[in-house]
């Protein structure tokens, strides 16, 4: 747990640090929704607020008064025991409130929260303040990765900002680490903060492996797509064969080919790819079929944190072979808490590491993200193994 007067400051870093996210936008940014999966940049501000309102400051602030009754409605995102909310590919049609009355509503409840913690009653509420500084962490990476999708569609292809540097160039060679069969520990284990899907600290038997020192690169990607990697069937489940088919996906998420290179469009406009820069932007059906092509496959997450301390992570989220489930003894938490990871250990992947966008002190080797097997919004790469 970090010490109480850490836990205020981090908070209010956290807070003001969403807001800067969301600086180099305009106004007309602020509720495009070009798909369900993205969440309009005015709904992560006015999401990450009601957390606190509705989990904090109504319940341990007696004279706390709301900021706006409606909010509770339109800013609810899956939580079926805080009562109804707005259907999640609606959330663009939230022309009202505006932008400004939603960031009245932020600083309202954030004076509220300041208030409240300036009681010295910190203690009461310190678990579900850690949580909530960390549930806005979530979204500040779901509102970079939303931010890049919504310019991303735009026609223009315009730049957000220069100064996040997404394709950092790994010239090192690639060299397969060898980790023994054995028994090894798995899950989280320190006093730091971790989601309650990361608890359960359990052994697993891992056979033998080797697993690569780094990411699958830009470049090598590009062998996969000029050598007919899209067109072959045998390389992909029989899903993934059909989603590509159907959605006629013959690159990763982002990528044009122009004048007989390929480009991409990143928060700094549209660029050339650069050939040794990790991969990123692609789907779980994507990964594994290049795996195939390579003649290896995907680490489970197991192996994964079992090798994790021997080679460099942080720049992609990194599909796994595993499936998104629970570890022994998993137990929801009670009341809403309880929806916030529990509900979703179906159909999903996981993927571990973090990336380019994801904000400081939220990522450790423990932490388990997952997604859709068909998602490529979020800067997602691979790792092989064999």
């Amino acid at each position: 747990m970090i010490l109480t007067n850490s836990l205020v400051d981090f908070f209010l870093k956290t807070r003001a640090h969403t807001e800067k996210l969301c600086s180099p936008l305009e106004i007309e940014d602020y509720v495009v929704q070009p798909m369900a999966d993205v969440s309009p940049p005015k709904w992560h501000l006015g999401h990450t607020t009601w957390f606190f309102e509705e989990f904090i400051l109504k319940k341990h602030l007696p004279e706390y008064e709301g900021f706006n009754q409606d909010f509770a409605f339109i800013f609810n995102s899956y939580y079926e025991a805080m009562g109804q909310r707005v259907v999640r590919a609606d959330r663009g049609n939230l022309s009202r409130p505006s932008v400004a009355e939603v960031y009245d509503y932020r600083a309202h409840v954030t004076a509220a929260m300041e208030k409240l913690l300036g009681q010295g009653e910190i203690g009461a509420v310190s678990h579900l303040l850690e949580i909530g500084i960390h549930h806005e962490k979530q979204h500040q990476e779901l509102l970079l990765t939303d931010i890049k999708y919504i310019l991303g569609n735009n026609p223009l292809l315009p730049v957000y900002s220069s100064s996040i540097k997404e394709h950092q160039q790994n010239k090192t060679a690639q060299e397969w680490l060898y980790v023994p069969e054995g028994l090894y520990s798995i899950g989280h284990a320190t006093d730091g903060f971790c989601y309650d899907n990361e608890l359960g600290r359990h052994q697993v038997y891992l056979n033998p492996y080797k697993i690569s020192n780094k990411l699958v690169t830009n470049g090598d990607f590009m062998d996969f797509i000029s050598q007919g990697g899209y067109a072959q069937f045998h390389h992909w489940h029989a899903e993934g064969w059909d989603w590509v088919r159907k959605e006629n996906i013959t690159a990763p998420l982002y990528w044009h080919y122009i004048d007989g290179n390929w480009h991409h469009y990143t928060y700094n406009g549209l660029k050339k790819v650069h050939k040794d820069a990790p991969l990123t932007h692609v789907s779980y059906f994507e990964a594994f079929a290049y795996a195939q092509w390579k003649g290896c496959r995907l680490p489970t997450e197991f192996e994964w944190e079992a090798a994790q301390h021997r080679f460099s992570w942080g720049q992609r989220w990194e599909w796994t072979e595993s499936a998104y489930l629970p570890y022994p003894n998993y137990k929801k938490a009670p009341g809403a808490l309880g929806e916030y990871n529990g509900k979703f250990m179906v159909n999903q992947k996981v993927l571990r590491g973090s990336s380019v966008a994801t904000p400081s002190q939220h990522a450790r080797p423990t932490y388990r993200n997952f997604f859709q097997t068909h998602t490529r919004w979020q800067f997602t790469g691979l790792r092989l193994a064999k």
